[in-house]
């Protein structure tokens, strides 16, 4: 079990938003934190909660449900966003990482934290400006838009920032007026 923190900036001012944005998996989960104030982004922290895969799997998805417990209660996000579950070909895995989702959502539930899902075409499309981007032009843009100087170590770690810029842009959308209508900045 470890949580890394690649990247922290402490937030200046009041945000118009906190997004925790998930990249889930059962080895690796990878978490990327980004204020929004006006039209400029801020990482606040990135980093992956990793489970060894010698861990019985029923202990991997504890580590993973007490680590985001701790997450959420430290960030204290406005919405989490997560990617929505796809798998091509092997369907255990698959179903092993919707298990893992499952307790990232329960997290999230628990704490009172709106969830919203997107797909990876949504979140290349809000990134990049091309549903069909490929993973380096995203983590490119991802790169840029929140002005960091190198990429995370952990390839989920950047996908989850980028799901967070993702949630930013549909928040200017419908999404930001339900937030507002629920008390949420």
């Amino acid at each position: 079990m470890e949580i890394n923190v690649a990247y922290y900036a402490t937030l200046q001012g009041g945000a118009d938003m906190i997004v925790l944005g998930i990249d889930p998996g059962y080895a690796i989960v990878g978490y990327g934190v980004i204020s929004f104030q006006g039209a400029s982004y801020q990482a606040l922290g990135c980093g992956a909660i990793t489970t060894d895969a010698d861990t019985p799997f029923d202990e991997r998805l504890q580590i993973i449900f007490e680590n985001m417990n701790r997450l959420i209660a430290e960030v204290r996000p406005d919405a989490l966003s997560i990617e929505s579950l796809y798998f091509q070909n092997n369907q255990k895995t698959g179903i092993m990482v919707a298990e893992a989702r499952g307790v990232i959502l329960l997290s999230a539930r628990l704490a009172g934290i709106p969830v919203y899902e997107y797909t990876p075409l949504q979140v290349k499309t809000a990134v990049t400006g091309y549903g069909k981007a490929k993973k380096p032009q995203v983590m490119e843009m991802t790169k840029r838009l929140l002005k960091l100087s190198k990429m995370p170590r952990y390839d989920d770690t950047a996908d989850a920032l980028a799901v967070a810029i993702c949630h930013v842009h549909a928040a200017g959308t419908g999404v930001r007026l339900q937030m507002r209508n629920s008390g949420i900045k």
